[in-house]
């Protein structure tokens, strides 16, 4: 044999498994396809979720359902649990969370932990009543009382449910039991029993119970408060990428709470938030800057991560920008501007927005004068403040009312109790 020859025979046998893949992967679902037809449910099972995934056959959620309806039916559990979840995400299926609380439920009697924790999650969401709960025709929202019993029923049946599967070890089911136990929610409340789940879910690293962890070894609550521990649940889920944890950690180190003061350290953990498009780590990063904390101090930077977050709707920095342009602190002066970022703060319910932007309308400034938004402002924000700043706000609310006439401080008054906060998206 030639060498040209032997090279193509070579080519042509490393290029045999390659043409021959999709043959095997074909008659593989050739196979899978006859056994799922013939009965099997695990082959029900098993070709429902390539309908779910696209895999060998084009996506299809309604046939996946049909499939996993079909084992379902002749008790697969886990075909029940993927039924149930269907249901409750509208996969395929019209969202139904009374369909997906019964198929959760046959799968759960079987032990699956995953129906489990999903039905107790249904219960403690008040998605579904309690099997127990009985109605009489006028339905269980017809009184306060029957409303109180479903309540009452729905959170046991959450407790029972959560407790099998946190039994088994799912993490997220330790956390939503704890919850319960905090908040004394289908069982008396607890705050040791609750601090226990927790940690459970905690120690297998999730990452919600961990900072949740870490604020109640922060207030003592459940436990002995202890700063050291809560320093190091939260730098737990902060490595983890949380960027809420990344923003605490970071004020921790700032000011040396259950660990060494190290402003250098905080930036580090401030920026990994910020850098994740989060508003309170944006917020945080720029009072580093304005402080000089951890970095040199940059008015101009202070108010670049500033008003990212403002503009994210994170309230405080809107008050900070809006204090920025009243001042002229890394921008230049301009109070039309300060008195956009004063309202759009004091619209959700910030009590120094509040108080700055009712002095603007007052006088005038940055604003046309609009002494019934005034008072409305300085009304607002007595309510929300103490001590100085609300008896300033009062002040300058009773001095805008001598200027008013009765219908327009009656319209001003109505304004103020009819007001409600409107957080920014």
């Amino acid at each position: 044999m030639t060498g040209r020859a032997a090279i193509a025979l070579l080519a042509t046998w490393l290029t045999l498994p390659v043409a021959t893949a999709p043959l095997h992967a074909q008659r593989d679902l050739t196979e899978l396809r006859d056994r799922a037809e013939h009965g099997d449910p695990t082959a029900q099972f098993n070709l429902a979720r390539q309908y779910l995934t696209g895999t060998g056959v084009p996506r299809d959620d309604q046939e996946a359902v049909r499939w996993y309806r079909l084992a379902a039916e002749q008790g697969h559990a886990g075909a029940q649990h993927s039924l149930g979840m269907r249901y409750d995400t509208g996969s395929g299926v019209v969202e139904d969370d009374a369909e997906a609380a019964r198929w959760y439920r046959l799968a759960a009697d079987q032990g699956h932990w995953e129906a489990q924790f999903r039905l107790g999650r249904l219960y403690a969401e008040g998605a579904v009543v309690s099997l127990n709960t009985k109605d009489t025709g006028a339905g269980i929202d017809a009184n306060t009382e029957g409303r109180a019993q479903a309540n009452a029923e729905a959170e046991a049946e959450a407790v029972r449910w959560y407790r099998l599967a946190a039994d088994q070890g799912h993490a997220e089911a330790q956390y939503g039991l704890g919850q319960l136990y905090f908040n004394g929610r289908g069982v008396r409340m607890d705050r040791a029993e609750a601090a226990r789940w927790v940690e459970r879910a905690a120690a297998q690293g999730h990452a919600t119970a961990q900072i949740t962890l870490a604020s109640m070894y922060e207030t003592g609550a459940g436990v002995a408060a202890d700063a050291s521990l809560a320093f190091r649940w939260y730098r737990l889920a902060a490595i983890q990428g949380d960027p809420s944890a990344q923003v605490t950690l970071g004020y921790l180190y700032d000011t040396g709470d259950g660990v060494a003061e190290d402003d250098a350290e905080a930036v580090r953990w401030i920026r990994r938030a910020a850098d994740q498009g989060t508003a309170e780590g944006e917020f945080a990063l720029g009072n580093m800057f304005m402080g000089g904390r951890g970095v040199p101090q940059d008015p101009i930077e202070a108010i670049r991560w500033m008003r990212l977050a403002a503009e994210h709707g994170f309230a405080r920095a809107q008050f900070n920008l809006g204090m920025s342009y009243d001042t002229g602190t890394g921008v230049e002066r301009n109070s039309a501007e300060a008195a956009r970022w004063f309202e759009r703060a004091a619209q959700q319910g910030e009590t120094s927005a509040q108080l700055n932007i009712g002095v603007m309308y007052a006088n005038g400034e940055g604003v046309p004068q609009d002494l019934v938004s005034a008072h409305l402002w300085l009304t607002l924000a007595a309510a929300g403040s103490g001590g100085a700043a609300r008896a300033g706000a009062l002040e300058g609310r009773d001095t805008v009312a001598q200027q008013l006439s009765p219908g327009q401080l009656a319209d001003a008054e109505r304004r103020a109790r009819e007001w409600t906060p409107a957080p920014e998206p």
